[in-house]
């Protein structure tokens, strides 16, 4: 872990953030500070950069011989009601006292003081995050089928819990979900780009024109793909967390089904800024179709329109990867190495939407 501070992303003191032109993302004495105060450091401070998000950022904390996370927005200016994090916080509390596996949030600071934005702290949990290597205990390809089939599982098991009454009832609207979601992503386009890509608009016609009916409600992660789990250490695949709940809410269940085979990566099928798991391309990783029959096991859904939803899933990561290419392009993103890969990586997207919606 880190200890001395970059003077960009991080810096010692609020003076020495102060002084800057763009605020860093992490003030360590203030930080070491609130920690200690909240009972959760001695006012040190370790810290190191995780995940691969380009939304929210997420730092392992060290302070105190306890190992924290702490997750906080992206530099202001922040688009209203995005990057909610006493949300995200409420609402993982909410799941774990459903006994979904979430970590445990610790402390929600909600003072500018402290960071200049809102964050949450939550216990570090152990474990493995499959992206594009497999971590040692899945190497074996037997564990390969068991790694899929344990994130399929965990996705059927969330969209069971209950949401007709209780705390969780409360945390979205589910009827309209879709109609929602198409509206508000046509509408993001306009801002969020300064190129000429027809095929966001004809796909924003198509999919209000096809939209499926809902069958039930459920809470809808908005993320769920393998590398937003962590894996138990050890065989065979469990889930020990679920990680990144920013877009939770109710709606409709086949959103995050439709999501997660659209980020499953397969031989033969195109590659997008969505599969962030390459893994899944080897030859022992089951096909989605199997993936989907597992599920329906579960939850006896008609996935007759999938494609629907997976389109839907690929035009909307388009709109969001447009803003983050946009801001790269201003100068907003330094250091990015993903936003340059936006530039034909958006269109790819948007033409594997049009490929799911045939």
């Amino acid at each position: 872990m880190i200890t001395e501070p970059d003077g960009v992303d991080v810096v010692r003191t609020a003076a020495d953030a102060a002084a800057l032109e763009r605020p860093p993302l992490l003030i360590v004495d203030t930080v070491a500070a609130y920690l200690q105060q909240e009972g959760l450091g001695d006012g040190t401070l370790a810290w190191e950069r995780i995940g691969e998000g380009q939304s929210n950022i997420t730092y392992a904390i060290r302070s105190g011989g306890r190992d924290l996370v702490l997750r906080r927005g992206p530099r202001p200016p922040l688009p209203p009601s995005a990057h909610d994090m006493a949300r995200e916080a409420r609402i993982q509390r909410l799941l774990a006292d459903a006994e979904v596996p979430v970590p445990a949030i610790l402390a929600v600071c909600e003072d500018p003081a402290v960071l200049g934005v809102p964050f949450y702290v939550m216990a570090r949990v152990d474990g493995e995050v499959v992206t594009d290597t497999l971590p040692a205990p899945f190497a074996d390809p037997e564990q390969h089928a068991p790694l899929a089939f344990a994130a399929v599982d965990a996705l059927a098991d969330l969209h069971a819990v209950d949401v007709a009454s209780g705390p969780l009832a409360g945390i979205g609207r589910p009827d309209g979900y879709l109609e929602r979601q198409v509206r508000r992503f046509a509408g993001l386009w306009a801002g969020n780009t300064r190129r000429d890509l027809p095929l966001v608009a004809e796909l924003a016609d198509r999919l209000q024109g096809r939209i499926p009916r809902t069958q039930r409600h459920a809470v809808v992660h908005g993320d769920f793909r393998i590398g937003n789990l962590m894996y138990a250490t050890g065989r065979p695949p469990r889930i020990a967390a679920i990680l990144d709940w920013e877009m939770a809410t109710l709606g409709d269940p086949l959103a995050d089904l439709g999501y997660f085979t659209a980020t499953y990566a397969r031989p033969g099928v195109r590659e997008t800024p969505l599969e962030l798991t390459t893994v899944t391309r080897g030859e022992h990783f089951p096909d989605t179709a199997h993936l989907v029959e597992r599920y329906t096991r579960r939850h006896p859904l008609d996935v007759s329109d999938l494609g629907w939803y997976e389109a839907l899933a690929l035009w909307k990561a388009a709109v969001f990867c447009e803003a983050l290419y946009t801001r790269w392009r201003a100068g907003e993103r330094p250091g990015d190495t993903f936003g340059p890969t936006l530039e034909e990586g958006v269109p790819r997207l948007l033409e594997a939407a049009h490929e799911r919606m045939a």
